[in-house]
């Protein structure tokens, strides 16, 4: 592994010369990735969202692929849900709240 201080990506955000610009990937680009649908294929996406080491491995899949200089860390925008106490799932075609939120009385119970 290259000595971080030497990345291009850091050099870059602490405003030290660089040769290039660097490349950087959102997570969600790598989705028609053979190897991406590989681990899907053992793991739901709501266990992939909670597994540090799955949600490592699809991060850094495209930087193994195109050699992207920095990824973000894969995850879903809704996951913090669940620790405000709003529970979902994501197996049924998209993500479901357990118990909807349909009026005041219900947002006040979160």
């Amino acid at each position: 592994m290259a000595d971080l201080k030497d990345c291009i990506f850091l050099k870059n955000l602490r405003g030290e010369p660089c040769d290039r610009t660097p490349i950087w990937v959102m997570r969600q680009a790598g989705r028609y990735l053979p190897e991406y649908m590989e681990v899907r294929s053992k793991i739901s996406f709501n266990d992939l969202c909670r597994s540090p080491e799955a949600a490592c491995e699809v991060t850094i899949q495209p930087i193994r692929r195109f050699g992207f200089d920095a990824a973000i860390m894969f995850s879903d925008i809704l996951t913090p849900l669940e620790a405000m106490g709003a529970p979902f799932d994501f197996s049924h075609g998209g993500p479901k709240l357990e118990r909807p939120l349909r009026d005041e009385r219900d947002i006040r119970s979160l």
